[in-house]
């Protein structure tokens, strides 16, 4: 009897390797005369670089070569923006490397090559530079006034765009009850485990580039695009990857000098930056001021929703810059029925790092917004705020649902999901409790948060992200090789960071082919070895990746069937395929599918005009995105008299569509929960009033450790997507949605009888204690 392998808990094919290192990543990689490269960064936010001189680094022991910017001005080119979200946005220059003014603390102004990388960067200290100070612009609201400093000629303000649905004005006329609130979504800084590197390399005429990114495929287009090099002689390899979390979902500065760096010096070039390097100048997440105004009925019922964004762009542009806010469109309505609904962004420029995607990109921001305030709503109501949500939230019979910002939701069935997280809870244990702390005026507090959150993923239909302006398709490639032993290498251009994909797609390869887990190798990451994909990001990966290798298993079948019917004498149709073999129906006469591709390589006995082979490769795109959704239950216990929170307990149940390994699903919620946990309690990046990062090194933005974090519960229920053959949806970033707006709930849920109906994040013991001593006078 065959094992199903989808739905199993199989550990990761990958985890040996990974965790004993014993596998290639960027920066362990070396050629033969690799030369390092360490570049010296802009010490001010906003300055004209009226001088620079690199001949005292040139002449110091084992440096190879120093170039300014303005070595690089005739070739550099300008860092692509691939998403204009309107017809009228200001995309600015943005070369690699400086030539003329820099507008961050962290961009590069010069480079040294150098035989190790600590010469290279000693010899940094050797190049002089003059500057001449302009004015930080770093408040948004101030970057938007009339007559203030300007970032770049055109203006701070990078795009408006605006979506009404319905009629807002009657919708907030007359309405019982009115919620206006202002949240700010801090500025975070992505910190995967392994640290940005790139190597570029050239034979003259060909190019290779090594580089720690989630992008392969786009990277290798946009390098083409930005260097000239001609795309069919640039090959990009991603090793493998420690985490991104859309940190290195970009085109780089250091990847595009490497590779010109390469070319002009015909030697192998690397580059890996430090901890600190990283936080000045990974792209940063989030950071948006947020205006919400909600309408309801005195029973509850949602009228209207107005939403107000100004999105800090940072300097400039980069790969998904002003799309990433804009996807709140879709999502601030969340799972509610309204009447209208007005969705409002503005782009501002800054003098800080750019921002772009970072693990939800988009929909935790708007889910914040929406969660936040529909218990706003409830404390206006008195009424509790599971039961608030309740009396607006999709049915389950009312699938598929067409919400108010024009998206169809397939499936959900928020209501189990609910009830169960509910039990699990023990919620109205916890509401008992806290109603007796709250009568005898504990100085510990508690409060439960509450969150019912989904979210748009599988990050793929083409033709909605054309109607948005994305400069990309969402199809994914996969391709399934038969070899002659009757092993099996699937080919898939998503490309992992992390996420377990050799593990799952040999789980759904297994089952569609009837072949063991175990003789399933699964390739990815090497333009050279998979020339097609769209890479990884957007929770697409299962959704639209694993579909693609899917429907290529279903063309090697239709191939072996067409073989197996010539060898075993019989029509097609009289083949049945069960348990990797093809069966005569009413006979014992078979033919499994390892020894079909034995037959297809031998080639002794095929059918006329069928190919020596059974390998075959499927492009998917589907018509719909994919809607996780889930509840997330947050009880904290927050200190009154020192500001401290402490999170009790953590439960949340997730409908992911189909599960194919649950470990994998798990290992995602843990690690997403633990993202969102963090912003709300732990981590900002803080720029003083001159525009420098203050928090560049671990000891100054603050990651939780384990000991940080309580036990979570994790428990499913399932609703199918009908947008896949297989159901799955996506889970990658759904605890990072669902959580943040989950655990300032809880805290504001403690503090709400103490006049407190927010507190900024992150939510530290300081900002607590403040927003106490506040309400006290």
């Amino acid at each position: 009897m065959t094992v199903q392998e989808v739905g199993r808990p199989r550990r990761r094919k990958e985890d040996a390797r990974l965790l004993t290192g014993r596998t290639q990543w960027t920066d362990n990689l070396s050629r033969p005369g690799t030369l390092h490269v360490m570049f010296l960064r802009s010490p001010m936010a906003h300055a004209r670089i009226t001088g620079i001189d690199v001949s005292g680094a040139r002449g110091l022991p084992g440096v190879v070569a120093a170039f300014s910017g303005q070595d690089f001005a005739a070739e550099q080119g300008s860092l692509p923006c691939a998403w204009p979200v309107t017809d009228d946005i200001v995309i600015p220059e943005h070369p690699p490397m400086a030539v003329s003014e820099v507008r961050y603390v962290g961009e590069a102004v010069a480079c040294v090559v150098a035989t190790d990388r600590y010469r290279a960067a000693d010899a940094l200290e050797a190049i002089e530079v003059d500057y001449e100070p302009l004015p930080a612009v770093l408040d948004m609201t101030q970057a938007l006034a009339e007559g203030g400093p300007k970032v770049h000629e055109a203006g701070n303000k990078a795009y408006s765009m605006k979506f009404t649905s319905g009629d807002i004005e009657a919708a907030f006329r007359d309405a019982a009850v009115v919620i206006d609130r202002t949240y700010v979504q801090q500025r975070l800084i992505p910190s995967a485990m392994e640290p940005r590197a790139v190597m570029a390399d050239t034979d003259g005429e060909t190019f290779t580039i090594w580089s720690s990114t989630q992008i392969p495929h786009v990277l290798r287009v946009m390098l083409a695009v930005v260097t000239g090099i001609p795309e069919q002689k640039l090959r990009v390899v991603a090793p493998d990857v420690g985490g991104g979390f859309g940190s290195k979902l970009q085109v780089t500065a250091e990847e595009v000098l490497c590779l010109l760096l390469a070319r002009k010096l015909g030697k192998p070039v690397k580059w890996a930056e430090s901890r600190s390097e990283g936080n000045l100048t990974v792209h940063h997440g989030r950071d948006q001021l947020q205006h919400v105004r909600l309408a309801a009925d005195a029973d509850g019922r949602l009228r209207g929703l107005q939403v107000d964004l100004l999105a800090d762009m940072g300097a400039y542009l980069m790969l998904l810059t002003p799309g990433v806010p804009t996807l709140g469109t879709q999502m601030c309505n969340a799972i509610y029925k309204m009447d209208a609904y007005e969705f409002a962004c503005t782009g501002v420029f800054t003098t800080k790092m750019p921002t772009d995607a970072y693990r939800g990109a988009g929909r935790p921001e708007a889910t914040f917004i929406i969660e936040r305030v529909m218990d706003e709503l409830a404390a206006e109501l008195k009424l509790d705020p599971v039961e608030v949500r309740k009396r607006n939230w999709i049915k389950h019979e009312e699938f598929p649902f067409t919400t108010i910002s024009g998206l169809t939701y397939d499936s959900g069935n928020y209501e189990a999901a609910t009830d169960r997280a509910l039990s699990l809870f023990g919620y109205d244990k916890l509401r008992a409790e806290q109603a007796d702390r709250r009568d005898r005026g504990d100085p510990v507090q508690l409060g439960i948060g509450v969150s019912t959150y989904t979210e748009m993923c599988g990050l793929a239909p083409s033709r909605l992200l054309g109607a948005g302006n994305f400069g990309a398709g969402g199809w994914e490639h996969g391709a399934v090789r038969m070899l002659p032993t009757g092993k099996v290498e699937v080919i898939t251009g998503s490309s992992p960071h992390g996420q377990g994909h050799v593990t799952a797609w040999s789980q759904i390869v297994a089952d569609a082919l009837g072949v063991p887990f175990e003789d399933i190798a699964v390739l990815h990451g090497d333009t050279a070895v998979v020339p097609k994909g769209m890479d990884t990001y957007g929770s697409r990966s299962l959704a639209v990746g694993g579909i693609a290798v899917l429907k290529a298993c279903d063309k090697v079948k239709d191939k072996a069937r067409t073989l197996a019917a010539h060898l075993l004498e019989c029509a097609p149709d009289d083949l049945e395929f069960e348990a990797g073999a093809f069966k005569v129906r009413g006979t014992d006469s078979q033919k499994t599918i390892q020894e079909l591709a034995n037959a297809a390589f031998t080639a002794h006995d095929l059918p006329d005009g069928v190919e020596a082979r059974l390998d075959s490769d499927a492009t998917f795109d589907p018509e719909n995105f994919s809607f996780p959704h889930g509840t997330h239950l947050c009880a904290a216990e927050v200190d009154t008299e020192t500001g401290m929170v402490k999170i009790r307990s953590y439960v949340a149940v997730d409908d992911i569509g189909k599960v194919v390994n649950p470990l994998i699903v798990d290992g995602q919620l843990h690690g997403g929960i633990a993202q969102g946990i963090a912003q709300a309690l732990y981590e900002e990046a803080v720029y003083d009033a001159e525009g420098n990062l203050l928090t560049t090194t671990l000891a100054d933005y603050l990651l939780p450790s384990a000991a940080d974090l309580p036990d979570f519960t994790l428990d499913r229920t399932e609703s199918p997507a009908t947008s896949n053959p297989l159901g799955v949806k996506g889970v990658g970033e759904a605890g990072t949605i669902a959580s943040t707006p989950a655990v300032v709930n809880a805290i504001v849920d403690a503090l709400r009888p103490l006049g407190i109906r927010d507190v900024q994040m992150p939510c530290t013991p300081e900002r607590v204690w403040r927003a106490l001593e506040g309400a006290r006078q």
